[in-house]
């Protein structure tokens, strides 16, 4: 047939005989495929423990912020010099399922008159005390309390008649006296109202420490 030639194969001694070499280590060739090094390995499982520890301590942290603290900003110098404008604090929000409100507590509640906001004050009298303010000199059941957290140059010279405080709500008061909206002006915060106390500081730094 024109244009096709056929050859037969065949070998010429071990010069022309077709072999595969196969490759052995130290003399060139690159080493079987073993897998990842032992030390990348062990980064491996080092950095997956890191993210399921830091995965696990956000979901505490988490749950915590949601259903137990709250960080929340004070705006107004209302309760100064304890607290002051701008700084940072936690609330405790379930405190008060398994204890009774104090007086003396630091508490967060909704302002009665525009309950979108929050205001933080502390209280003064309980539910059946009797309080009256006198030239800003604050007596209840008849006795002056005592207040260390209020500067005298904070004090003022409002008075307030006697009242006997109503079940299940607090007479509450600003530490700054003469710069304070509070029970004087808007009466007894129900206790419904109230869903927080003030527990902790945490900025500015030089003021973190637990409230008091």
């Amino acid at each position: 047939m024109p244009g096709l030639r056929w050859k037969p194969a065949y070998n010429q001694g071990r010069r022309n005989k077709s072999f595969v070499e196969t490759p052995i280590e130290g003399k060139g060739a690159p080493p079987a495929d073993q897998g990842p090094a032992p030390s990348s390995t062990s980064a491996l499982r080092l950095l997956h423990s890191w993210i399921r520890d830091l995965f696990f301590a956000l979901l505490v942290s988490f749950f915590i912020i949601l259903f137990l603290y709250q960080p929340v900003k004070v705006e107004g110098g209302s309760m100064e010099p304890g607290l002051e404008d701008q700084e940072r604090i936690f609330i405790n929000k379930l405190v008060y399922r398994w204890e009774s409100i104090g007086r003396g507590d630091i508490v967060v509640f909704r302002y009665p008159l525009d309950r979108r906001k929050s205001f933080i004050k502390r209280v003064i009298a309980l539910p059946g005390d009797r309080v009256r303010i006198s030239y800003g000199h604050v007596y209840v059941n008849g006795r002056l309390l005592e207040e260390a957290y209020v500067p005298e140059e904070f004090l003022d010279t409002r008075s307030y008649p006697e009242t006997t405080i109503p079940r299940n709500s607090y007479f509450v008061l600003g530490d700054h006296r003469n710069s304070s909206n509070d029970s004087r002006d808007i009466g007894p915060i129900p206790r419904s109202d109230i869903y927080g106390k003030a527990v902790f500081g945490y900025w500015p730094v030089e003021k973190l420490g637990v409230l008091r």
